[in-house]
């Protein structure tokens, strides 16, 4: 079973370990990654604070300032411990024992859009790229598809697969084969914020259980949780949870 999961604009900063380009999982990616990596630098020395704002998402010229610098000699941390947003928040990685970290290692996906898609035991520097904001003149979700489809379709070939990703990065990819995605519902609405960290929560359950298949998934009992109802439609299967009224973050 692979998971696929979006990244986080949030990142920590720090690592130990020296970026190589070459060793992020998927090598057929290197020659994409090796041009859209060259553009980003590019607008980078160019100091533009107005292209830099745009790209990064950011308004005050310290903040801006802050990730204004070459990338490529920094440090290098696993992407899964890079990301600090809401579901990296709730996964908690560092708080997993050594079996789990290793599930995750190898059973997660996470699209980057700077990378495209990183294995989460991959080494990344500290990066900022606001979500769906070009670099230069390229549209990352374009610039990435092509090669993604032909890739993932094939890398993903007789796996099962759990899409926890926002809707955004259909745009990246989406799955050729049969996959399964998450919806959250509260006293009869769907909820948007808390889903994110709904599946930290459920991401994290998984990891510490080893869950090998989507059917021992959907028997994984999840604290706060129950299954709705699931919808199946073409390809794509949805789980439905109700989130408990008594629920609490």
């Amino acid at each position: 079973m692979k998971i696929l999961l979006a990244p986080s604009e949030t990142k920590r900063s720090g690592g130990e370990e020296p970026f190589m380009l070459e060793s992020l999982l998927f090598a057929d990616l290197l020659p994409y990654r090796t041009q859209l990596l060259h553009r980003y630098t590019n607008v980078l020395q160019k100091g533009d604070m107005a292209a830099l704002s745009v790209m990064f998402g950011l308004k005050k010229e310290a903040d801006i300032l802050r990730y204004a610098h070459d990338i490529i000699h920094k440090p290098a941390m696993k992407a899964i411990e890079r990301y600090t947003g809401v579901a990296f928040g709730y996964l908690d990685y560092e708080t997993l024992d050594a079996h789990a970290k290793g599930y995750l290692d190898t059973h997660l996906l996470i699209f980057s859009n700077l990378f495209g898609v990183l294995g989460a035991g991959d080494f990344i520097p500290e990066y900022r790229l606001q979500q769906g904001k070009p670099i230069g003149e390229i549209k990352p979700e374009s610039f990435y598809r092509p090669p993604l489809k032909q890739l993932l379709d094939h890398y993903l070939d007789g796996e099962e697969i759990l899409d926890i990703r926002a809707g955004f990065y259909d745009k990246y990819y989406k799955p050729s084969h049969p996959y399964t995605t998450l919806k959250f519902i509260k006293e009869g609405k769907i909820v948007s914020h808390w889903a994110k960290a709904y599946r930290g929560i459920v991401l994290r359950k998984i990891a510490e259980a080893g869950i090998d298949s989507l059917e021992a998934f959907m028997k994984l009992p999840i604290e706060g949780l129950h299954i709705h109802e699931i919808q199946t439609k073409k390809n794509k299967t949805e789980i439905v949870y109700t989130i408990e009224t008594q629920a609490t973050l």
